[in-house]
């Protein structure tokens, strides 16, 4: 676990494009399988995080068209919260940062670490907006 004053800015960069954050397992239980579609970043203190994955997630959600509920766990420090969120993002193994898009509670788009990694926030973003233009 990190400390809290080192991830605040980090939590709050995606709060500030009005996601809400998931902490516990019900929230996440909440959250992920409702009706409608659900955006999910799993947050990260990593530096793709911070140059590609949260830039890249404000981008797509500027998008004339965004999904219902905008949520986001954070990676290293509540576990439970997270394990949850992965466990909805099956088969796909743990990874962080990583984005979701749920549509009625089915997983229809994911993006690994792996996407992230090396590629611009405005290349990710579009691959966000596109599959917001299809599910959303």
């Amino acid at each position: 676990m990190y400390p809290e004053y080192l991830v605040a800015p980090m939590r709050q960069e995606l709060v500030d494009a009005g996601f809400q954050e998931l902490k516990t397992v019900n929230e996440v239980d909440a959250a992920i399988p409702s009706e409608g579609t659900v955006f999910v970043v799993v947050n990260s203190v990593c530096g793709c995080a911070a140059a590609n994955a949260r830039p890249a997630a404000r981008f797509a959600v500027e998008n004339g068209k965004k999904p219902s509920k905008l949520v986001t766990v954070f990676a290293g420090m509540e576990k439970d919260a997270v394990d949850k969120a992965r466990q909805y993002m099956l088969p796909y193994p743990p990874s962080s940062p990583a984005m979701a898009l749920f549509k009625d509670g089915k997983l229809v788009h994911m993006i690994e670490r792996h996407m992230i990694e090396g590629r611009p926030a405005q290349m990710i973003a579009d691959n966000l907006i596109a599959a917001f233009d299809e599910y959303c």
